[in-house]
């Protein structure tokens, strides 16, 4: 019998959600989608102001945090016919990126990032940076980021002693209050075996009412298994109380099955 079979799992994420389900339906789950991402914006006018400014100004660094805004501003200076003169500009700028779809970015367009985050986070992407400039000039940063913990970055680099520039090429809209409180009951409730979460914004977004958090925290460390696809997301959920966090080694959704399957059958044995 498959480990999955009479389970229930709930799916947290927007993208991807329908080929997850299809994956678990294989090793005969249930998937119950529960979008909470909310939708992502494109905001191309701002890209491409950010694209302008980076041209015009001087940057020691430019830091890149999710393949989506990369490939976004690069987009976006192509529509405004800049894109030669900023992949010749980032080809002259130190480049510190996290996260492989922003490393697939980066080898797609042959740049060589000085800085490559160990485990992923940011965490280990500003230590590297705090350590090589310890004591030495201001740096002038590029920092691509979204809206989700970006003023918390730019504050980080700004006590280092830095000058910050903050490119925001996309944002999420706020996810649908009835799915989220859904999601959150049936959680509470117990009725769900596992929640899949693929980013750390479906965890924020879970956990923004403290009162509720608690209860959430309470049934995931009785019963309901947290999933995280990705270092960033698993540490969210882990800061927020939960003690046990399945996550696949290598960050990819079949992975994930295989490890929720893997897991379910060892209980079983």
């Amino acid at each position: 019998m498959n480990g999955l079979a009479g389970k229930k799992i709930g799916v947290a994420a927007v993208r991807a959600a329908k080929e997850i389900s299809l994956l678990i339906e294989k090793q005969s789950g249930t998937p119950v989608i529960l979008p909470i991402q909310g939708r992502q914006r494109l905001n191309e006018d701002i890209s491409a102001q950010n694209i302008t400014d980076f041209l015009a100004e001087d940057f020691d660094w430019a830091i890149f945090t999710t393949g989506i805004g990369a490939r976004t501003l690069t987009d976006s200076a192509e529509k405004i016919g800049l894109q030669s003169r900023y992949i010749d500009k980032l080809n002259e700028t130190q480049l510190a990126v996290r996260g492989s779809k922003t490393m697939k970015w980066i080898k797609e367009h042959s740049l060589e990032p000085v800085h490559v985050s160990e485990d992923g986070t940011m965490d280990n992407l500003l230590a590297a940076l705090a350590e090589e400039y310890r004591g030495k000039r201001s740096q002038r940063i590029f920092l691509q980021a979204y809206d989700l913990d970006d003023h918390k970055l730019k504050s980080i680099l700004e006590e280092y002693g830095h000058s910050v520039y903050l490119s925001r090429p996309y944002s999420y809209e706020k996810p649908d209050a009835l799915v989220v409180e859904q999601l959150k009951q049936s959680i509470i409730e117990q009725s769900l075996d596992a929640i899949v979460f693929t980013s750390k914004t479906q965890v924020k977004n879970i956990f923004a009412e403290p009162d509720v958090g608690k209860q959430l925290v309470k049934a995931f460390n009785d019963r309901v298994l947290a999933v995280a696809v990705g270092k960033v997301t698993a540490k969210e959920l882990e800061n927020n109380g939960i003690n046990q966090v399945l996550q696949p080694e290598h960050q990819k959704m079949g992975a994930m099955i295989v490890a929720i399957d893997h897991h379910y059958r060892r209980q079983n044995v």
